[in-house]
């Protein structure tokens, strides 16, 4: 019987590293890109996922490691970075341009560029294209940045929370168009969001990076269970977690709720039989556990640490 093939790879990250000064931004990561998969980029704000994706999309130099996107460095590569789209939520444009102006330029970059699905797109997030950049509101300029990541149709697409300035209907309408367009045209696109439960059933992988390193590399499907909150008295919650892995606790007077990893059917049968409930974990609160994520958020991705 013959082996599966192996999945073909579409960026390779090998040990790699990224100082700012005394900084270290991103600290000693590898993981792979595979061909055809929608992936979540998640973690904190200043947690490195900024650095990481311009380190991929050849904008930075990294300080060690190794870096090959469709088999080769993406630095200074035209073949390469003309296969890759990067949109961030940042995007800059100049001040007298017109998103018109916009997608007049976009085939220039890149060459798979399709103007009739950027034009249903206009349409669909009612675009006012002939208004200038400096006059459209943080929704509109939004909706520039998701039409240029769709409709450029890269084979490597980085979206890098663009579409927070977008009210829930439009970001709906974004998942949607991308959910089609990729089922249609596969291709590998990331996703760098804090709206984690919002996107959770478009990713089929999950990166989870915390102050610079790789916590969690796993398929989506091999997350979803494996973790649990238990809730009940306190004394037999401690009991019942004592010596397991235990991810967040949390209480109010006699009541405890407790948060460990995947537990076996025998486990959440003792767990009944202490009288103790049992609520799944959603993919965004196993995240906030993971990363230690609470209260107000951390300087943004723009800054020295992105």
């Amino acid at each position: 019987m013959n082996a599966p093939a192996a999945p073909a790879l579409v960026a390779e990250v090998a040990g790699v590293t990224k100082r700012f000064g005394s900084v270290t931004a991103v600290d000693d990561v590898s993981f792979a890109l595979e061909a055809g998969k929608v992936y979540g980029l998640l973690g904190r704000n200043g947690a490195g996922k900024t650095t990481l994706m311009s380190l991929l999309t050849g904008q930075d130099f990294a300080s060690k490691g190794r870096i090959r996107v469709f088999g080769d460095s993406p630095v200074e590569h035209a073949g390469v970075l003309s296969r890759v789209c990067f949109i961030r939520e940042s995007q800059r444009y100049p001040d007298d341009f017109r998103p018109l102006h916009v997608f007049r330029a976009a085939p220039w970059f890149f060459p798979h560029w399709d103007a009739a699905f950027a034009e249903r797109l206009i349409a669909d997030f009612r675009l006012p294209v002939g208004r200038r950049i400096k006059k459209l509101s943080r929704g509109q300029l939004s909706a520039v940045g998701v039409i240029v990541g769709l409709a450029s149709r890269a084979p490597l697409t980085f979206f890098d929370e663009p579409y927070l300035g977008l009210d829930a209907a439009a970001r709906q309408l974004f998942y949607d168009r991308l959910l089609a367009d990729i089922a249609e045209r596969p291709r590998t696109v990331v996703l760098s969001t804090h709206l984690i439960d919002e996107v959770a059933d478009l990713l089929e992988h999950v990166l989870v990076i915390d102050q610079g390193r790789l916590v969690v590399d796993s398929d989506t499907e091999a997350l979803r269970g494996s973790a649990a909150t238990v809730v009940g008295p306190r004394a037999a919650v401690d009991a019942f977690v004592a010596g397991r892995e235990v991810l967040h606790r949390d209480g109010i007077g006699g009541l405890a709720s407790v948060t460990v990893g995947r537990l076996t059917g025998a486990e959440r049968a003792e767990a009944a039989a202490a009288g103790l409930e049992l609520t799944p974990v959603s993919l965004q609160q196993l995240v906030v556990r993971l990363t230690g994520q609470a209260g107000a958020p951390s300087p943004s991705d723009q800054e020295v640490v992105r």
